[in-house]
């Protein structure tokens, strides 16, 4: 569900996502409840298709406080950035199409305070300055729950795969369809993203 923040356009085509600076121009933190019907209005308006609703989000944040990251300037709300944190068995489901990414399994997402091995870009929408609050998420997390995790996204539209390329994702094979990753620089030890625990098939099949 990842949609190009407006007005982000000429801010991204010149960062990689591990040297976008931190910003005070926007203030960035965890949503708070208060905040989650005007990131569902921003999402519904951003996203094509999308259906997530506010019971669904504050179900997000009961289940994982640093799930949703909200975008704010004075007293606007920007955009937000949402995410699955998922654990070893839940990268695995990814890589191979076996989880639902709308309505996730419990089993597959890393316990509040549990290290953190693949992060998906559930959601992300905004406008206006909201795209300067991406470098203040990702200082977030560097937290030593998240470090070891890289990014994993699927665009929705082709400004928001023209925003993963900008911030350095690349698309990987795997059976999940469309899905995109950025690697940590600290974990880049190799050109190529491996392929986790995935058990050994061909992946002739595999979709892009």
């Amino acid at each position: 569900m990842l949609s190009m923040l407006r007005g982000s356009g000429d801010f991204v085509a010149r960062h990689d996502l591990d040297r976008l600076p931190e910003s005070c121009a926007v203030t960035v933190g965890p949503a708070t409840s208060a905040q989650l019907a005007e990131l569902v209005a921003i999402a519904q308006r951003e996203i094509p298709g999308v259906n997530a609703s506010e019971a669904e989000l504050a179900q997000f944040l009961r289940d994982d406080p640093e799930s949703i990251f909200a975008f704010r300037r004075g007293g606007s709300v920007l955009g937000g950035i949402a995410f699955l944190y998922l654990n070893c068995r839940g990268h695995d489901a990814l890589l191979l199409d076996q989880i639902d990414l709308k309505n996730p399994e419990r089993e597959f997402l890393a316990r509040p305070g549990e290290e953190v091995a693949a992060m998906y870009v559930w959601a992300l929408a905004g406008y206006g300055r909201a795209v300067v609050g991406l470098g203040n998420v990702k200082e977030y997390l560097t937290k030593p729950r998240f470090v070891s995790a890289d990014y994993f996204a699927q665009p929705s539209t082709i400004a928001g795969r023209d925003l993963l390329i900008a911030l350095g994702f690349r698309p990987i094979p795997s059976f999940q369809p469309d899905l995109w990753c950025y690697r940590r620089s600290w974990n880049r030890l190799s050109s190529n993203v491996p392929a986790s625990n995935i058990p050994a098939r061909s992946y002739a099949d595999a979709r892009h």
